[in-house]
C-alpha cells in the first residue's frame, strides 16, 4: 500500500503544517501524500550508494559556511553595487560525476547559494551551465566548483 512510508508521513505532516490541522486538510494531505508515494514507486529511483557516508558532515559543513559567505556577498553587491571589473556570467564547467544522486546533490548546493543557479547539465559531454552574479575569473569558479564540492562528491559516491 505504502511503498515509502516516511515519504508518505513526511508530506502528510508537510501538508499539516503548511494547511493547518483539520479533518478535511488531514484526508486531503493523506490522499496527496498516497498519490506522491506511488508515483515515486512508479520512477522506481536507484538506491543511492554512499561509499564514505561519513565524509557526509564535512560536505554540510562547507556548503553551510559558503552559504553564509554568498549570502553577505550578494548583500554587499546589492547595496554597494558592482566593482569595476565584475559582472554576471554563464560558465560551462565540465564534470566528472555521473552518478545521478552526486550531481542532484551539486545542483541543489549550486543554485541553493545565493549568487549562482544551476541551469543545465550535458549528459552528452558532462558538462553544466551555471549562471553567477558577480563574477571575476572564471577559473576561479570552476576550481571552486571541481575542488571544493565535485571532488569530495566523488569521494561520497565513487
Amino acid at each position: 500500500m505504502l511503498p515509502y512510508p516516511l515519504l508518505t508521513f513526511a508530506l502528510l505532516v508537510m501538508w499539516l503544517l503548511l494547511n493547518g490541522f483539520t479533518l478535511g486538510h488531514v484526508v486531503l494531505g493523506g490522499f496527496v501524500a498516497v498519490a506522491s508515494s506511488w508515483a515515486m514507486a512508479a520512477l522506481r529511483p536507484d538506491k543511492p550508494k554512499l561509499r564514505k557516508w561519513y565524509l557526509l558532515p564535512k560536505l554540510f559543513g562547507i556548503v553551510l559556511v559558503d552559504i553564509i559567505r554568498s549570502n553577505i556577498a550578494v548583500c554587499v553587491v546589492i547595496l554597494r553595487g558592482r566593482p569595476q571589473g565584475h559582472r554576471s556570467a554563464f560558465i560551462n564547467i565540465p564534470l566528472e560525476l555521473r552518478d545521478p544522486t552526486a550531481l542532484a546533490i551539486l545542483a541543489i548546493i549550486v543554485t541553493g547559494t545565493p549568487g549562482s543557479a544551476w541551469l543545465e547539465y550535458d549528459s552528452s559531454n558532462s558538462s553544466v551551465l551555471i549562471h553567477v552574479l558577480d563574477l571575476v575569473d572564471e577559473d576561479e569558479w570552476c576550481d571552486l566548483l571541481k575542488n571544493r564540492y565535485e571532488k569530495l562528491l566523488l569521494e561520497i559516491f565513487s
